[in-house]
C-alpha cells in the first residue's frame, strides 16, 4: 500500500508540475500576441508594409497627367519584345501576341484605352497591311512600336514617312535586325522623345548576329481635350 501511494503521488507531481509548464508556456506566449505594446500598435509588433509598386514595375512613380510604360524589344529571335502601359501587359510572349517584324499597340491618348494590337512580319510579309494599318490611325492617338528580330527588310519609303510623321527620328535609317522601340502619335507636331534605336554591327553586337535588348520606360502626356 505504501509503495503504491507514493507512486500515485509521484505521478500527481508530474501532472501538477505539467501542468504547471503548460500554463506558463500558453500564457508566456499569449502575452506576447495581447501584450499593451501590441494592442497599441508597436511598431516592432506590426508586419512590416511593401513598398507601394510602381505601375508597369517602373523605377518611378508617374504624374495623373501622364501615362505610365515600359516598352522593351526582342532579344535576337529567342525571346519576343513586350509592351505594358498603364500597369496593363498589353503585349508579350505570355499573352501570345507577338512575332517577328514589328509588333505595334494603339492607345486612346486621352483615357489610356488600348485600341488595337497587331504584328507585321518585316522579312516576309504583306508591307501593305502595314501601310493601311498606318494610314488608319486617327489623330490623338498614341502608337508604340517594339522591334523583334528582323524590323526592316520590307520598309520602303511611304512606310518610312508615315513613322516619321508620328514623331520617330531614327526609323529612316532602320536597317536589318536593328533593335528599335518607339512612342509616337498621330498629330505630334514635334519629334518624340521616346525612341531608342541600335544598330546591328557585328562587333559590338551582344547576341550573334543581334544588337541587345532596348528598354525604356517613363510616362508619357495623356491628350488635352
Amino acid at each position: 500500500m505504501r509503495m503504491t501511494g507514493l507512486i500515485r503521488i509521484a505521478a500527481m507531481l508530474f501532472s501538477l508540475g505539467t501542468a504547471w509548464l503548460f500554463v506558463q508556456t500558453y500564457f508566456n506566449t499569449g502575452w506576447k500576441v495581447v501584450s499593451l505594446r501590441s494592442w497599441l500598435g508597436s511598431d516592432s509588433d506590426l508586419p512590416k508594409t511593401q513598398p507601394l509598386r510602381n505601375k508597369c514595375g517602373n523605377k518611378k512613380s508617374c504624374p495623373e497627367s501622364t501615362f505610365a510604360f515600359k516598352v522593351s524589344s526582342g532579344a535576337a529571335n529567342v525571346v519576343g519584345p513586350s509592351i505594358c502601359f498603364e500597369n496593363m501587359m498589353i503585349m508579350s510572349g505570355v499573352k501570345n501576341n507577338i512575332g517577328r517584324g514589328l509588333n505595334i499597340a494603339l492607345v486612346n491618348g486621352t483615357n489610356g484605352q488600348v485600341m488595337k494590337t497587331d504584328v507585321f512580319d518585316m522579312y516576309s510579309g504583306d508591307i501593305k497591311l502595314l501601310l493601311d494599318f498606318l494610314k488608319a490611325i486617327k489623330s490623338g492617338t498614341i502608337v508604340i512600336v517594339a522591334s523583334y528580330d528582323d524590323p526592316a527588310t520590307k520598309l520602303n519609303d511611304e512606310v518610312r514617312t508615315l513613322f516619321t510623321n508620328l514623331g520617330s527620328r531614327h526609323v529612316s535609317k532602320l536597317a536589318f535586325r536593328d533593335n528599335w522601340i518607339f512612342i509616337g502619335a498621330k498629330g505630334l507636331k514635334d519629334k518624340s522623345p521616346y525612341e531608342q534605336h541600335l544598330q546591328n554591327e557585328a562587333a559590338k553586337n551582344k547576341y550573334e548576329g543581334w544588337p541587345e535588348v532596348l528598354e525604356m520606360e517613363g510616362c508619357v502626356p495623356k491628350k488635352m481635350d
